[in-house]
C-alpha cells in the first residue's frame, strides 16, 4: 500500500493595494478610463519602498523609446488576462478592457 501525499496549497500574498480605491482617488472608475492615477500611484510607492510603479503611458510616444517598451510590455501582458479571464474580454465595460483602451492597446 502507496502512501498518498498531501498537496500543499499555496499562500496568497497579501494585497499591496490595500487602501488603493476609487473613492479615495487612487484608480480611476471605469467610465474614465480604469487603472491608477497619479495619486494612487505616489500611495502605492510609499507603502512599497523602492517600487517602480507608474502611470499609463497615455500619449503619443517616439518608436523604440522607453514609453513605447512599456506600452507594449503592458498590452502583451494584459492580452495574458484576455485570455485568462474571457468574461471580462468580452464585457466592454470591464476594467481590464477599458484600461487597455487608455493604454491605446
Amino acid at each position: 500500500m502507496a502512501v498518498k501525499k498531501k498537496k500543499k496549497k499555496k499562500k496568497r500574498k497579501p494585497s499591496n493595494m490595500k487602501g488603493i480605491t476609487i473613492g479615495g482617488g487612487g484608480k480611476r472608475p471605469t467610465k474614465s478610463g480604469a487603472g491608477m492615477t497619479k495619486k494612487g500611484v505616489d500611495k502605492y510607492r510609499r507603502q512599497n519602498p523602492g517600487s517602480k510603479l507608474k502611470t499609463a503611458v497615455t500619449g503619443k510616444v517616439k518608436k523604440g523609446s522607453k514609453d513605447a517598451k512599456r506600452r507594449k510590455s503592458y498590452c502583451a501582458r494584459s492580452a495574458g488576462q484576455m485570455k485568462k479571464f474571457p468574461k471580462a474580454a468580452k464585457n466592454p465595460n470591464s476594467r481590464l478592457r477599458q484600461a487597455r483602451k487608455r493604454w491605446r492597446c
